[in-house]
């Protein structure tokens, strides 16, 4: 088959790209995951995996399911995961992916707010919360698990169907030949909204694909790429990136165990490329600085001297630095330090692809130092998702790097970056205003995101138009509508939510001084005593009642450390403009050091 045949125009859609990967490549690996039953690694070719696709089409219309019905997935990353999309796809279903360990009632929304009429659960760590999510959704019909529940009852729910069961009942049932064509929509994929709720993002066929393809030309991906999948699928830089660009490829995706094994299963597939949010490369760079701690002054010293001649060599590599005798020592301190590093990464890492949030660029330094290619790119779900990305031989790691090919992108008012392309979102579920407020006339989306471009055509983001909060796992969360929510409770005079970039949600706050001492005497704590707001016993309890007041929040957007004050943000002390709004920047300086403490136990977990 040609390369033309993998043109999005000649495959026209998502079903139709695996399809040619099928007929292309059908004796070749498609996915290796782990077997808990048989405690080993299994392969699944392209042709056993289309095959698999074809039973879990015949249950899917016995289910009396039609073009556009919303079917969802909460499943962890696995072979059934593509299975089940795929199987969907081909009928013009519309996949709606959930997070495994979302709330109950965040998923139940979900479900909900899409009318999803089926759903797809992994079933073993589910079964107590199925009820909460089913009882809230109305539309839902039927609820397959690829496992039994824990206590062995299948009957607790008329809807409740075992996998094995469900493709069963299945055999025989002809599946009827659909016309599907790029428009049709492919996916509700839900994000953060402003109230608070998540908003179903609209994507098509042709979104997603001719993202993939765009993708695929900015590094030089081959067929015996093996993608080590770990960061959800349910996040849209993974379905995208590590799902339909390898069956672009024709490449190899092997299904970590869990984050926890993420170590051994790097040097048992040794991948050559890796999809990841910061957090990841942020909990290995920990890792490394506790181990040089450990070793002392010298293994510090070779450290340093390796991170500096590796960013040397790379800077001559991108033809923006001379030769320099120091590179002389190259070779040893790889040998003696950077080789370890890459080990450590299963030795054959050829990208190491960041998104979904910004990375450090002293993180990045010190792994491009080391040796090992980090690729920092840009996107939004709206976008499906990447917009931008440093490619290897362009890569500036403090940049979200140039636009993909096909992609338009250009600064608008207020220094904002605006995107268009044929990967821009129809629009969002059921809110017209949210859509022409985010999409503009002449089709440009609209990102919030406050950026420049230098002068080789790389776009950095500098700041936001309006104050969203991107965790360092990508989620984006509006503080206002969380701050508005606090602020309910009398007890707490003030509000500031923080975490940009961080792997939770903390607050500055300050409490209501009468309500204060009520509190504080609930808790048998003396109000006037000059340690009684810093008493764990005292956060804790402020904790537990902001949370009472997030609870219809999603579960990343909840606040896991707090800092209380008594003195009030005011004009005066330049905390509060003349309409009396918060002066985020100013407070964030005022209580840097109270931030940093909030995430100061978690720096290197």
């Amino acid at each position: 088959m040609t390369a033309d045949a993998f043109h999005p125009d000649a495959l026209k859609t998502l079903c139709g790209l695996f399809r040619a990967r099928v007929g292309a490549s059908p004796d070749a690996v498609a996915y290796r995951q782990f077997d808990e039953v048989r405690t080993a690694w299994t392969s699944h070719t392209w042709a056993q995996v289309a095959a698999e696709v074809e039973r879990w089409q015949r249950a899917l219309v016995r289910e009396g399911l039609v073009p556009g019905d919303r079917v969802a997935v909460m499943l962890k990353n696995c072979v059934e995961w593509v299975i089940f999309d795929q199987a969907a796809l081909s009928l013009g279903l519309v996949t709606v992916p959930l997070y495994l360990d979302d709330r109950p009632d965040n998923a139940a929304y979900i479900l909900d707010h899409a009318d999803a009429k089926l759903l797809l659960v992994e079933g073993r760590f589910q079964h107590r919360k199925l009820a909460e999510i089913a009882g809230s959704a109305h539309q839902l019909q039927r609820i397959v698990s690829l496992t039994a529940p824990e206590n062995g009852l299948t009957d607790w729910n008329p809807r409740f169907v075992l996998a094995a069961d469900w493709l069963a009942q299945g055999e025989g049932v002809a599946v009827p030949e659909r016309h599907l064509t790029a428009d049709l929509l492919a996916s509700l994929v839900y994000t953060s909204g402003t109230t608070g709720r998540p908003k179903g993002v609209m994507l098509t066929h042709g979104n997603m694909l001719w993202n993939a393809y765009y993708a695929a030309q900015c590094a030089a991906f081959g067929a015996n790429e093996i993608f080590l999948s770990f960061l959800p699928l349910s996040h849209t830089l993974e379905r995208t990136g590590g799902y339909y660009l390898p069956v672009l490829l024709g490449a190899e995706v092997a299904y970590a165990r869990s984050i926890a094994q993420l170590a051994q299963d790097l040097q048992t597939i040794r991948p050559t490329v890796l999809i990841s949010v910061p957090r990841i490369y942020e909990r290995v760079y920990g890792r490394i600085q506790d181990g040089l701690e450990k070793k002392g002054a010298l293994a510090r010293r070779l450290f340093d001297a390796a991170v500096r001649t590796g960013w040397r060599r790379f800077e001559r590599g991108q033809g923006v630095a001379g030769w320099h005798p120091a590179l002389l020592a190259w070779p040893l301190l790889h040998r003696l330090v950077a080789r370890n590093v890459s080990e450590k990464l299963g030795g054959r890492l050829k990208f190491a692809i960041s998104g979904g949030a910004a990375l450090s660029p002293e993180i990045a330094r010190v792994f491009i130092g080391l040796g090992v290619t980090i690729i920092q790119g840009y996107g939004l779900t709206e976008t499906s998702p990447v917009v931008c990305v440093n490619r290897p031989d362009s890569n500036v790691p403090s940049s979200i790097g140039q636009p993909l090919p096909g992609i338009e992108v250009k600064i608008g008012d207020n220094d904002e970056l605006l995107t268009r392309s044929r990967c821009v979102m129809r629009g969002y579920w059921k809110n017209e205003a949210a859509t022409h407020a985010m999409i503009d006339a002449d089709g440009w989306l609209h990102t919030g995101d406050k950026c420049s471009v230098d002068a080789r055509g790389h776009y950095a983001i500098v700041g936001r138009i309006k104050d969203i909060i991107v965790l360092n796992n990508g989620e984006k969360v509006p503080p206002s509508d969380m701050e508005s929510a606090i602020l309910l409770d009398p007890l707490f005079e003030q509000v500031m939510v923080v975490g940009e970039g961080k792997p939770y949600l903390a607050a500055l706050t300050v409490l209501n001084e009468e309500h204060w001492q009520a509190f504080a005497a609930s808790l048998n704590v003396d109000p006037a005593h000059p340690s009684a707001l810093s008493d764990p016993k005292v956060v804790k309890a402020l904790i537990r009642r902001v949370a009472d007041h997030l609870r219809h929040f999603p579960g990343y957007a909840q606040i896991r450390r707090l800092h209380p004050e008594l003195k009030p943000w005011t004009v005066d002390n330049g905390l509060l403009t003349p309409t009396l709004k918060v002066k985020r920047n100013q407070v964030l300086d005022r209580y840097r050091a109270a931030v940093e403490a909030m995430y100061a136990d978690f720096a290197r977990t």
